[in-house]
C-alpha cells in the first residue's frame, strides 16, 4: 500500500520523511508511530516535511510522539508545512526552512451530517482541537495564545523569513526550487506562487532501489524540493525523480497511469466516507465505477435513508456559490487541521 511517510535508519540516527497528505491512502498514524517507536532511544532524527496537512488527530499523535523521542529532532521544511503538517513541525528541537519555503497555520475544520446535537458536538470537538494546537504553536513561538489564535483564524501563511522572525522556525538556509503539486488552491490565503505552480523542481540525486518505491509513493501529490547543499550535508533525503513529458504519440507513461488509478481510488474512498458509506468503496472499485456513477449511487442511498439538510449560509472568506463535489471532498475528508 502507498504511504505518505517513510522512515529509514542511517549509520547515525534516522530520517523521517512526510511528503504527502497526512493520513492519505487510508494509512493512519498507527504505522508511523510503531516505526518511530522502534528507533533506538536517543537516536538523532531528521524530519523532512513537504505536506499540505491532513488528519489533525493523526498530526497531534505524531507531534506528541516526536516530543517524547529522547534524541534530537531537526525539522527540515523542504517545501511547505501547511495546516496539520505545521503542527508536527512544532515538535522539532530545531526547525530549518529554505528561504522560499512556507509554513501555514489555520483553524481546524470538519464536516458532520446529522442532528443539531451532532453539529454542536462537532463544534465542541473543533474548539478542543484548536486549544491543543494553540498550545503547541504558542510554546514553540513564544507568542501569546491570543496572538496565535488570531493568526490561526486568519489562515496565516509565513514565508521562511517571517516564520523565523515570529518564532515558528529557527534557521534559514539557501532557497531551493520547488513545484507546487498539492491542491493548495483549496486554502483561501495560499501564496500565488504555490497556487499557480510557477516554480520548477531541480533534478535530485538518484535514490537507491530500497528508497525509490517509498519516495515515489510518498510524493505523488506533493511539492518537490531539492534539499540544497547544506541540507544534503546533514541528510541524504529521498527526492522524487523529475519526469519529462512524453513525446507526442508516445505510449502512456506507466507512472502516469498508476498515479491516475491511485487518484481515482482515493476519490471513490473519499466520496464513500463523506456519504457515511465506507463499506461501499470496495464494490465500486471492483466494478471500476466512474465517479459520476459513484456519486449517483451514494446520493440515491442517502435519499432512501433520510432527507439531507443542506447549508444555506456561506462561510466567511469563501464564495457563496456552490462548490463542486470533488472540492467538498477535498476539504472535508476526515477532520482537517
Amino acid at each position: 500500500m502507498a504511504s505518505w511517510y517513510a522512515i529509514r535508519a542511517r549509520a547515525t540516527g534516522a530520517e523521517v520523511a512526510i511528503y504527502d497528505e497526512i493520513g492519505a491512502y487510508g494509512v493512519s498514524a498507527k504505522g508511523f508511530l510503531a516505526e518511530l517507536g522502534a528507533l533506538p532511544e536517543g537516536a538523532p532524527v531528521d524530519l523532512r516535511l513537504n505536506s499540505p496537512g491532513g488528519s489533525v488527530f493523526d498530526a497531534v499523535a505524531i507531534h506528541n510522539a516526536i516530543k517524547r523521542h529522547e534524541g534530537t529532532v531537526t525539522v527540515w521544511i523542504d517545501g511547505i508545512a501547511a495546516s496539520a503538517a505545521s503542527y508536527i513541525a512544532m515538535a522539532g528541537d530545531e526547525i530549518v526552512m529554505p528561504e522560499n519555503a512556507f509554513l501555514m497555520i489555520h483553524d481546524p475544520a470538519g464536516l458532520v451530517m446529522g442532528t443539531a446535537e451532532d453539529m454542536r458536538a462537532m463544534a465542541e470537538a473543533l474548539d478542543k482541537v484548536k486549544g491543543s494546537l494553540v498550545s503547541g504553536y504558542a510554546t514553540k513561538s513564544g507568542r501569546t495564545r491570543e496572538e496565535v489564535s488570531a493568526l490561526m483564524a486568519a489562515e496565516t501563511w509565513f514565508d521562511a523569513g517571517d516564520a523565523v522572525a515570529q518564532g515558528f522556525a529557527d534557521r534559514l538556509i539557501e532557497p531551493v526550487r520547488i513545484a507546487a503539486r498539492f491542491d493548495i488552491g483549496r486554502f483561501r490565503n495560499a501564496p500565488p506562487v504555490l497556487v499557480e505552480g510557477e516554480a520548477e523542481p531541480e533534478p535530485g540525486d538518484e535514490s537507491d532501489d530500497a528508497n525509490t518505491e517509498a519516495t515515489d509513493a510518498a510524493t505523488e501529490d506533493d511539492e518537490v524540493a531539492d534539499a540544497g547543499d547544506e541540507q544534503t550535508a546533514a541528510s541524504d533525503a529521498p527526492r522524487p525523480p523529475v519526469e519529462a513529458p512524453p513525446p507526442s504519440g508516445a505510449p502512456p507513461d506507466p507512472a502516469t497511469i498508476r498515479a491516475e488509478a491511485i487518484g481515482h481510488a482515493r476519490a471513490v474512498i473519499d466520496l464513500c466516507r463523506l456519504a457515511g458509506q465506507p463499506q461501499m468503496a470496495g464494490k465500486f472499485l471492483e466494478q471500476d465505477a466512474s465517479l459520476d456513477d459513484v456519486r449517483a449511487a451514494l446520493l440515491a442511498a442517502r435519499a432512501e435513508a433520510e432527507p439531507e439538510i443542506a447549508p444555506h449560509h456561506p462561510q466567511p472568506g469563501r464564495s457563496s456559490t456552490a462548490r463542486p463535489w470533488g472540492e467538498i471532498v477535498a476539504r472535508t475528508f476526515k477532520l482537517k487541521g
